[in-house]
């Protein structure tokens, strides 16, 4: 795989086989176009799941994109899918690439950032799971010493590691909003008890892996969110999405982790940290599209990326 370095938007490509039917913060999805695949996708009920190079920060998408972010997305979501197989079922089908129009394989132009999927019927709502209080969670317990319902010890600050690790649910948002920290109960009666605790048992089963894991290789998984669907021929809960990313889940050094302070983490933090300076001169209480980043943010940005990929998996892309 070579290094690309420009940002890919993958939004408004033309993938022969493929039709665009959705755009998110980050990725496009697409179906089969049954009419040049001649009325049937050799795999089935499928659907292409590309990762954008697309980052978004306070709820808006920024502009330029990081360079390789998709691609790092979509390969570590691959490796970690294999790393927890044997706890749930994903919804990989294939990532299998084809320069033949028409094939139904992965496009040659979006071949590392894509995958294959099963079309999953999904919960609405995130699975998150927190092993270290920060972010949302820490605002809550600030207020009455519980996240999500659930109560916490006196005494925690920011990056405090928890007794052990909680489901924290949150109801899912349309783009460009927040999606909202809900109790077990809410999600119970959103979907019944039967498959929520299903949903939490997962939720945890699979951080707990996660975390032990990366904690070997030096890093701490503080927290993370994971999407869940029903496998409508199997009646399987199948993992879908991208799973223990950067986007998706708070990583940290190890050797810097400081209870008390915000931590360094591997992700796109820099481009937080930089709208919110005098330097990007925009106010985000206001409605005005945020600035353009400027080439060292990216730059840095991308860099941490790679980091958390190697780091993780102990390999390079690049």
């Amino acid at each position: 795989m070579t290094d690309s370095r420009d940002a890919l938007d993958t939004a408004h490509l033309d993938l022969p086989g493929w039709r665009h039917v959705y755009s998110g913060k980050v990725r496009d999805l697409y179906e089969p176009d049954l009419a040049q695949l001649g009325g049937a996708h050799p795999l089935g009920d499928v659907v292409l799941v590309v990762a954008s190079d697309r980052v978004s920060a306070f709820d808006h998408v920024l502009s330029p994109g990081i360079p390789d972010k998709g691609v790092v997305l979509t390969q570590l979501s691959l490796w970690w899918f294999d790393k927890l197989a044997d706890l749930v079922p994903n919804h990989v089908v294939s990532t299998e690439a084809s320069a033949m129009l028409g094939d139904g394989l992965v496009p040659d132009v979006v071949a590392g950032r894509a995958m294959i999927c099963r079309r999953l019927e999904m919960f609405p709502v995130e699975c998150v799971a927190r092993g270290y209080l920060t972010g949302s969670g820490l605002v809550e317990y600030r207020v009455d010493r519980t996240v999500c319902g659930v109560p916490l010890p006196e005494g925690l600050v920011d990056g405090s590691r928890l007794p052990e690790a909680i489901f924290t649910p949150a109801a899912k948002a349309e783009v460009g909003e927040h999606d909202e920290n809900v109790s077990f109960e809410v999600v119970a009666q959103t979907i019944g008890l039967e498959a929520a605790t299903r949903l939490r048992d997962l939720t945890l089963a699979v951080y707990s892996r996660a975390e032990e894991i990366a904690r070997e290789r030096g890093v701490i998984l503080a927290d993370t969110k994971f999407e869940f669907g029903v496998d409508p021929v199997t009646g399987a809960t199948v993992l879908g999405d991208e799973v223990l990313t950067p986007d998706s889940s708070r990583f940290w050094p190890a050797d810097q982790w400081q209870p008390g302070q915000s931590q360094p983490s591997f992700d796109k933090q820099y481009v937080r940290d930089w709208l919110a300076s005098d330097a990007s001169g925009w106010d985000r209480a206001s409605d005005a599209t945020p600035p353009s980043l400027p080439a060292d943010v990216v730059e840095r940005t991308r860099d941490r990326y790679l980091e958390a990929y190697e780091r993780i998996t102990g390999d390079s892309l690049f």
